[in-house]
C-alpha cells in the first residue's frame, strides 16, 4: 500500500479520541441546495430528482468518493406551504464508509401574494439514521495486535442525527444558513467497534453552512448568477466557495468557483503555521430538456496535494417531474 495513503488513512481514522472530520464535499451543491439545507425541501414547486456522484483526487489511493440521490417536492402545489424530501448517500473515503438516510420537512412561509416572484421564508428540520463501517484488512500496521485496528470489516449500529435550517428567496435573490449534524456538536460522541475502540472521528462533525446568491439579468440570453458558501465546523479554519456562473438561452450554465480555507477570527486550537489550501472547479450545466438538467464539474487544487492526484470529477443529474398543464409554466427556479 502506498505510505501516503497510510499516514492520510491512520491520521483521519485510527487516533483514539479525535474529532476532526473531513465534511463531504460537492462542487454542484450550487443546483441542489437539499444537500446543505433541510429548508431547501419543495423548492421547486414540483417533485425534483437528483443524482451526484463524485471521484475526488482521482488517482490518489483511497480518495473519497461519494454519491447521493434525493427527491423532494412539495405536498400541496395550491398552498406550497410545506415541502418533503428524502436523500440517500454513500460516501467511501479510504477503509471507512458512511451508508446514510435523511428525511427532510421544510414549512415555507410566503411573505407576498405575487405568483410570479413569490417572496418565501423556509424553517427546515431534518432526521438523519447513519450507518458507519471500517474495513481494517485492507490497512498497513506494524502493531498486528494493536486493538484499536479492526481486523475485518465491522459495521456499527445505525447512528442517529439531525439538522436544522433556514432559506429566503425570491426570484432574483437567496439566502439561507443550516446547521448539520447537530447532535456531533457534542465532541465525545463516539462509534465502538471490535475490542472496545473508540472512534469519534469517523463521525460526520457538526457544521454551520452561510450562503447568499443572487440572479442577475445581462440580456435577454445571458444571466449571471453569483454566490459564495461559507462552511465552518468549529474545529478548523473555516471554508468559502466563490461561485460565478452564467445561464446561456436559457439553455446551459457554465462558470466556475474558488473554494479557499481562511481565518476568520481567533481559534487558539489551531496551528499557528498552517497553510490555506485552496481548489478551483470548473462546471457545465447543459438542459436536455426543458425538464432534464446534466452536469459535469472538475475541480483542480492549487495545493501540494496537487502532485499526487489529477483532480476531482463529478457529474449530476436533475429531473423536474413538472405536472403543469400545457397553458402553465412555472415561475422560474434559478436557485
Amino acid at each position: 500500500m502506498n505510505p501516503r495513503l497510510v499516514i492520510l488513512l491512520l491520521a483521519i481514522t485510527l487516533v483514539q479520541k479525535a474529532t476532526a472530520q473531513q465534511d463531504i464535499q460537492f462542487s454542484q451543491y450550487v443546483f441542489n441546495g437539499l444537500s446543505l439545507n433541510p429548508a431547501y425541501a419543495g423548492y421547486k414547486g414540483q417533485p425534483y430528482l437528483n443524482a451526484n456522484f463524485r471521484d475526488q483526487w482521482a488517482g490518489f489511493p483511497g480518495a473519497p468518493k461519494t454519491g447521493v440521490l434525493s427527491l423532494d417536492g412539495v405536498t400541496d402545489q395550491e398552498n406550497d406551504r410545506m415541502g418533503l424530501g428524502v436523500q440517500l448517500l454513500y460516501d467511501q473515503l479510504g477503509p471507512q464508509k458512511n451508508y446514510s438516510l435523511t428525511g427532510d420537512y421544510a414549512y415555507r412561509i410566503p411573505l407576498n401574494d405575487d405568483e410570479d416572484d413569490p417572496h418565501r421564508l423556509c424553517l427546515g428540520l431534518a432526521g438523519v439514521a447513519s450507518q458507519y463501517s471500517l474495513n481494517g484488512s485492507v490497512l498497513t500496521y506494524t502493531d498486528p495486535n494493536d486493538p484499536t485496528i479492526p481486523q475485518v470489516q465491522v459495521r456499527t449500529k445505525i447512528v442517529p442525527d439531525a439538522s436544522f435550517g433556514v432559506y429566503y428567496y425570491t426570484n432574483h435573490f437567496y439566502a439561507g444558513a443550516s446547521l448539520l449534524n447537530l447532535f456531533s456538536i457534542n465532541s465525545t460522541r463516539t462509534v465502538y467497534y471490535a475490542n472496545g475502540s473508540e472512534y469519534a472521528d469517523i463521525l460526520q462533525s457538526a457544521h454551520l453552512y452561510a450562503t447568499v446568491g443572487g440572479m442577475i439579468e445581462l440580456s435577454d440570453e445571458v444571466k449571471m448568477k453569483p454566490s459564495v458558501l461559507f462552511k465552518e465546523d468549529f474545529r478548523g479554519p473555516t471554508n468559502a466557495d466563490f461561485n460565478v456562473l452564467f445561464l446561456l438561452d436559457e439553455l446551459v450554465w457554465v462558470g466556475g468557483s474558488y473554494r479557499s480555507a481562511m481565518k476568520l477570527w481567533q481559534q487558539h486550537n489551531l496551528q499557528q503555521n498552517l497553510e490555506a489550501t485552496d481548489a478551483a472547479s470548473l462546471m457545465v450545466e447543459f438542459f436536455a430538456t426543458p425538464n432534464l438538467r446534466i452536469g459535469y464539474s472538475y475541480d483542480f487544487t492549487t495545493s501540494g496535494l496537487s502532485n499526487y492526484q489529477t483532480g476531482s470529477h463529478e457529474l449530476s443529474v436533475g429531473i423536474l417531474f413538472s405536472k403543469r398543464k400545457p397553458n402553465q409554466y412555472d415561475s422560474p427556479r434559478y436557485f
